[in-house]
């Protein structure tokens, strides 16, 4: 009777289990990772759409001195006529021209600083076009910086940065507006003059 009952509990269970085993439908757990996610691969900029950290990193110096001299002189006597012409006088000329001139410029610039910019394009080399803005506003002044260019995926490092002496036909521009900026500029009138003269 005691083994007839321990087989009775033994069937209900494993019906139980079957009852409670999926059928066709069966339930499936969201996965924690994307599809192309990659454990090992780094995060590089290389679609359109994606952004990566330009370093600035620019200078330039360039010195420029020239010299000219320039002299001359002439001159030239003419004797006094005889016969028909004795009623022209002793004539002389002397001429003198001289010309020194010198001059010198000098130019240095240095630029730093880090921004992020845009994957706008993706070159059938794989190359990528990338172009990034940044504006900064503070007392009234505005300083914007303008950066465009082409990257190869090479020179994007692991932390998804590439300096900007690795971005080819690159763009830098900064501009400035506010007061002091305009304070800088010459004004009309002296722009004027400096063109005519």
């Amino acid at each position: 009777m005691r083994s007839l009952t321990k087989g009775f509990v033994c069937w209900i269970l494993l019906g139980f289990m079957i009852a409670c085993m999926p059928g066709g439908s069966q339930v499936k757990a969201a996965s924690l990772w994307n599809d192309g996610a990659n454990l090992y691969s780094d995060h590089k900029a290389r679609a359109v759409g994606d952004i990566l950290t330009i370093v600035i990193s620019e200078s330039s110096s360039a010195t420029r001195a020239g010299q000219a001299r320039n002299s001359k002189s002439a001159s030239a006597e003419a004797s006094a006529g005889t016969g028909v012409f004795k009623w022209i006088a002793n004539a002389g000329m002397d001429s003198q021209d001289s010309f020194n001139a010198q001059g010198s410029i000098s130019n240095t610039n240095k630029v730093s600083g880090r921004m992020t910019a845009q994957v706008i394009e993706v070159k059938p080399n794989g190359n990528l076009v990338i172009s990034g803005t940044q504006t900064i506003k503070q007392n009234g002044e505005e300083q914007k910086i303008t950066v465009t260019g082409v990257v190869r995926p090479d020179d994007v490092t692991v932390n998804n940065t590439v300096l900007s002496s690795y971005v080819a036909d690159a763009q830098i521009h900064i501009d400035g507006k506010g007061p002091i900026a305009g304070k800088q500029r010459q004004g009309i009138l002296t722009q004027i003059f400096n063109f005519l003269f």
